[in-house]
């Protein structure tokens, strides 16, 4: 046995060994909250898009409605916007009317009979006195709202009027409109309830 102490040492050849350690729970925070703030920032300044492409439109159902459309979609598109534009500040977007103001379109007695010529005549010659719609007596004294309209726009409203809020009536055409303000041109004053229920539908 040798008398020289041995060396505690590893020897110089041998090979390094990995060990494991637990990461601190800091950093695991930190990468979180950075994960956050950096999705934040993406949402504000739109994904880096270029605002004037992408921020006009607030949801993919508002970029929907700018998109163009034919045919029938294309008429409740335009009926839809000129109502808005037109008619839905008295009569409501949801065609419910308002009390003490003007009464609904759904379910109207107007809107869903079955030919146009009350209903058309309503808004190019206005409304004065006494009226029942839906079961309910109204005193009205409406403005001649679509008179300035042409024919095609009023008969888009009046097709979707005739096709939301669960009405389901058929679809109005600008030869339709133009027949009932030929009618008209000859009577232009404001109608009662009473004088429009005597007319054909």
């Amino acid at each position: 046995m040798s008398d020289k102490p041995e060396s505690c040492s590893p020897p110089s050849n041998a090979e390094p060994a990995a060990t494991r350690s637990t990461v601190p729970i800091w950093i695991f925070a930190l990468t979180l909250v950075l994960i956050y703030l950096s999705a934040v920032y993406f949402d504000h300044h739109s994904g880096w898009f270029d605002p004037k492409v992408y921020s006009p439109y607030a949801n993919a159902e508002e970029l929907e409605s700018y998109q163009p459309k034919s045919g029938a979609a294309a008429m409740l598109a335009r009926g839809k916007q000129v109502y808005e534009q037109c008619c839905g500040r008295c009569h409501g977007t949801d065609g419910l009317g308002k009390p003490g103001q003007a009464p609904p379109l759904a379910g109207s007695e107007f809107v869903n009979a079955k030919g146009i010529q009350r209903l058309a005549h309503i808004p190019l010659t206005g409304v004065a006195g006494d009226i029942k719609v839906d079961g309910k007596d109204w005193n009205l004294s409406m403005a001649a709202m679509g008179a300035a309209l042409s024919d095609s726009d009023l008969a888009s409203v009046l097709t979707y009027i005739r096709s939301s809020w669960g009405n389901k009536a058929e679809a109005v055409t600008a030869d339709d409109v133009a027949k009932v303000r030929a009618i008209v041109s000859k009577s232009p004053a404001a109608m009662s309830g009473d004088q429009l229920m005597k007319m054909p539908e």
